[in-house]
């Protein structure tokens, strides 16, 4: 028996190794309201591209939605409310389970392959992990946070200087000013995050952000965090 036969599973390992160190491509939301909302793009090969909305669907939004650490999806359609994307388009018959931890884990076509044009680029609004209601604008007020599950307060004794600075770096709104109580008028009169955020303070997410359990007693709606961004946002703090 020839040597063959051996080396071509070997083959086969080597190019399966070789593609699970690319690791996950990169992705983002472009041109929308804020960075989780908008023209889906995924970058291959140092190029940013966008992704054909043939058999594009919730499972795949989704993904996109985990995958930026932006919450839950709100809408998966085409982005005919997007500037129209231009270059590469990179990926075609998405098909996610819903599961996968980076679009690029997902099946498709294969990277540049599609019968497609720029008006069928997909486009995707998430929750968001993270807002700021009840200020006077998107880029202050008392924290809440989308864990699945809702949106939910946050403790005050849970949330500090380096979480805030982390919000508003999530929410494209500066620096943090200052974390406060939220005052009176700003107090929700939902249910409240049961986790304690451990930020570093250089993450440029929350949701990158470490937790863990309390280890004091559970708080209440007046004794919920609230922050104060450098950049004022446009309007009432309602989320994306």
């Amino acid at each position: 028996m020839g040597t063959e036969g051996l080396l071509f599973p070997q083959v086969l390992w080597l190019l399966l190794w070789v593609q699970l160190c690319r690791g996950a491509a990169e992705v983002r939301l472009a041109d929308g309201s804020g960075r989780c909302d908008g023209r889906v793009e995924v970058k291959h090969q140092n190029r940013w591209g966008t992704v054909c909305g043939f058999n594009w669907d919730q499972k795949d939004a989704a993904v996109v939605c985990k995958q930026l650490g932006c919450g839950s999806v709100i809408s998966a359609a085409r982005s005919k409310r997007f500037v129209l994307g231009s270059g590469p388009i990179w990926m075609d018959d998405v098909g996610c389970q819903g599961t996968e931890s980076a679009l690029s884990d997902c099946t498709h076509r294969g990277w540049g392959k599609h019968y497609c044009i720029h008006e069928y680029d997909v486009g995707v609004t998430c929750t968001g992990f993270v807002r700021l209601v009840g200020g006077d604008n998107r880029c202050s007020g008392r924290v809440e946070i989308n864990d699945g599950d809702g949106w939910k307060s946050v403790c005050d004794s849970h949330f500090g200087a380096k979480a805030a600075d982390v919000v508003c770096r999530d929410l494209q709104c500066g620096r943090a000013l200052s974390v406060t109580r939220a005052s009176p008028s700003g107090e929700g009169t939902g249910p409240i995050w049961d986790r304690e955020l451990q930020c570093v303070g250089n993450e440029s997410t929350l949701s990158s952000c470490p937790t863990r359990t309390p280890q004091d007693q559970p708080c209440t709606q007046t004794s919920t965090a609230a922050v104060s961004c450098t950049r004022k946002g446009s309007g009432k703090a309602v989320g994306y």
